[in-house]
Parts: structure tokens; C-alpha cells; sequence
């Protein structure tokens, strides 16, 4: 299972059917990538919670994101995961293109973290393609 892109696919549910938050299983990846959007200003909140299990009642870490929509649009009309389990895509820092003419970012992993195509560009630093939201 993609764990990335099941948080994708969460999301854009959720604003499909209009919630104003989503709670995903944690991880330090997930967190990653929830904190870029926030900050690039595709959802309004990330925040590291912990909710008990409705089997064991064991306290397990989640991620809630508060989702952004601007005059009830969502803030994210489209995402895609790029690399996948099977097939990875890596590119080199030459290679990297913009994301819907530069309306959209793209997420890139890298020897120094997680960060967007134009910081990664900039940085003259190649990496794995995680996944493209616009």
C-alpha cells in the first residue's frame, strides 16, 4: 500500500464532499508533506493529535489537517502521485519542470528532506518525485 497516496486520495475526498477536516494515520513522511502545503497555503491546519483505537483503545498518532477552500472552492482542484512503489521516478535537478506552468507545486524528495520543485531547482538538487498538487 502507498501510504502518501492514500492521504491524497483522503483529501481530495474530503473536500469533494465538502468537510472542513481530515484525520490521517501518522507519519513522519505524511508530516512532511501536510506541513509544505500548509505552508505553500493548499490546506489551512496540520497537527500531530493522538485518538484511541475503537478496537484496542490503544492512543495511536494521527495527522489532522483543517482543509482550505476559498469562496467554498477547494484550495486543491487536483493532485497525482508520481513516483510509485513500482516505479520509482527520480530526476536529476536539470530535469525539473514546473507544475501546470507554475500554478501547481510539485514535491520532490531530496538528500536534504522533503521539499518543492522551485526550492529543489534552486538548490541545484535532484530526487525522487513524490507526487504534483494544483
Amino acid at each position: 500500500m502507498d501510504k502518501v497516496a492514500d492521504m491524497l486520495t483522503v483529501i481530495r475526498n474530503a473536500q469533494a464532499a465538502g468537510k472542513p477536516a481530515v484525520a490521517v494515520p501518522y507519519s513522519a513522511l505524511k508530516y512532511n508533506i501536510a506541513k509544505i502545503l500548509e505552508r505553500r497555503g493548499y490546506v489551512a491546519t496540520v497537527e500531530k493529535r493522538s485518538r484511541k483505537a475503537k478496537k484496542n483503545g490503544k492512543a495511536r498518532p494521527c495527522l489532522e489537517i483543517s482543509l482550505k477552500y476559498v469562496d467554498s472552492v477547494p484550495a486543491i482542484t487536483g493532485c497525482e502521485k508520481v513516483s510509485r512503489p513500482g516505479q520509482r521516478i527520480y530526476v536529476p535537478a536539470s530535469d525539473i519542470k514546473r507544475v501546470k506552468q507554475g500554478k501547481g507545486i510539485g514535491i520532490i524528495s531530496t538528500s536534504k528532506g522533503l521539499m518543492t520543485e522551485y526550492d529543489a531547482k534552486k538548490q541545484n538538487i535532484g530526487g525522487e518525485i513524490l507526487c504534483q498538487i494544483w
